[in-house]
Order: structure tokens, then sequence, then C-alpha cells
């Protein structure tokens, strides 16, 4: 039937036109932007699970900086501690030298000048700071492990204990006269209690060192752990909002070439009622 007032091809070519248009925008939007959710119409519980992935995905990010500060901080801990060591190595050698019975006074004056040298060293590393966090007064460090917020306490070294304390600061009873005197080799007797000390704090740093060492593994642990997570949530992220490029391609050629063809029968249906006016004349 040819009918004047009401154009259904052409109505039906428009509304397939529209449908055709609206999904080579979406091709076009999900290609440019390298996402298939690009609203919440696209896909509402998938865009609602990647958003809370996204969510868990950053506190990861964040735990993992927590642990990669706490590695530095204990790496700092174990270079102090390390040169610390070598410093109580001379200072038991400078104490053995004093002890001998064929050096004078004078002798154990010049071996104490470097020994209380070393002794200041000792007090300067005792009060060091990471990031204003004291290194060495004992605090644990509470550190966050997982993307839940949990954590775990890291022991801290603390060379206010009387193993170091006693060696360094002269702020104790030396020998038995009950007197506040520093650790000393002027004397044969000073020599014999420093030697005491020394070997006192020497064992101490190997425990502190080994403990030291113990919090790293497990921060390293941890960080892979965390690592390993992060990948697995990424990979099933991905499979829901990231777009694959080369199935879009093809979704987009095929509405490109919809839209074309739809714009031209749009164009066939417009001239039909030019037919109908044929007849009349």
């Amino acid at each position: 039937m040819s009918v004047i007032n009401s154009n259904l091809a052409a109505l039906r070519a428009s509304e397939r036109l529209a449908t055709n248009q609206s999904m080579l925008t979406r091709s076009l939007d999900r290609l440019s932007s390298g996402s298939r959710l690009n609203g919440a119409s696209e896909g509402a519980a998938e865009m609602a699970v990647s958003l809370r992935m996204d969510s868990r995905l950053q506190r990861i990010a964040a735990a993992e900086d927590s642990l990669a500060n706490a590695m530095s901080f204990t790496q700092a801990q174990d270079g102090h501690l390390r040169k610390l060591g070598s410093v109580l190595n001379r200072m038991n050698e400078l104490a053995i030298l004093a002890k001998d019975g064929l050096k004078s006074n004078d002798d154990r004056e010049l071996y104490n000048e470097e020994f209380q040298q070393l002794k200041a060293f000792m007090n300067d590393t005792a009060v060091k700071k990471f990031n204003g966090v004291n290194l060495f007064h004992g605090d644990s460090i509470p550190v966050t492990k997982d993307a839940d917020g949990n954590m775990f306490d890291v022991k801290g070294v603390n060379l206010f204990s009387g193993e170091y304390f006693d060696l360094w600061s002269d702020l104790h009873q030396w020998g038995q006269d009950n007197e506040h005197r520093g650790t000393t080799l002027s004397t044969r007797e000073g020599a014999d209690y420093a030697v005491v000390r020394l070997e006192m704090a020497v064992a101490k740093l190997g425990k502190d060192i080994a403990t030291l060492g113990a919090a790293q593994a497990r921060i390293s642990s941890t960080g892979e752990n965390l690592a390993v997570s992060k990948s697995n949530m990424e990979a099933v992220n991905s499979r829901i909002k990231d777009v694959d490029v080369a199935e879009e391609s093809t979704e987009l050629a095929k509405y490109n070439i919809l839209v074309q063809s739809g714009t031209a029968m749009l164009a066939q249906a417009n001239q039909l009622p030019q037919n109908v006016l044929r007849l009349l004349q």
C-alpha cells in the first residue's frame, strides 16, 4: 500500500540506524578508554565488583609501601649495627693492649684516648633516627602486612640496654668503688672491666643482628605474598573491565558498516513518498 502520511520504512530504518549508531559509539568509547565498563548500564554488577577490586588493590599497594618503609628502617639499623661491630672489635683490641703488664699508665692513656672516642661514636649511634623515629630505643615497630590492615611487630634494637649502655655511658658504677665513672683503659683494672663489658656487648650485638635478619626475612616474605595476591587480583580485574581490543575492533567495523548502510537506506526510505506523488501527476 502506498501512503503519504506515514513512512513506516523510514521509521524502521531510523530506529535501526539509531541502535547501530549507539553501538558504534559504545565501541569507540571502549577502544578509546581501554575499558569495557564506561558506565553502569554496560554492566552494573561487573562495575561494582571491579570497584571493590580497585579499592583492594590500592590497599595492597599501601601495605607494600608500609613493608618497604619497614625494610628501609631495618636496613638502616643493620648498617649502623655492622659499623658498631667493627667499633667493638677495635675497642676489644685496645682493651687487650691496655691489659698488658708491660704497658705503663702513660701508654694506657694513649689507648684510652681512642677508646673514649669510640665510646662517643657508640653514643652517637644510640640516638640515631630514621624519618624522626628512634632507631635504637628498643621500641617495636608495627608494620601493615595485608590489605585488611592487619599488622605485625618488628622487634626493636635497644642500645640503651645494660650490655651496651654500661660500656659506652659514663653514668654507671665502675669496679667496686661505687663511684659514677665511665669505662676507661687508664688502668689495668679499668682495662679488665672493659674486656668483660665488651664481651657482653659483642654477644648482645650478635643476637640483635640475628633478630634484625629474621625481621627482614619476614618483611621480604610478606612482601612477596602481597605481590602474588596483587598480581592475581589484577588479572581477575582485567578480565572483568578491560576491553578485548581484537573483538571490539571487529564490532567497531561491523557497526560502522551498518551505520553507513543504514544512513543510505534511510535516504532511500525518505524517497518513497516522492514515488507516491508521481502517481498523482
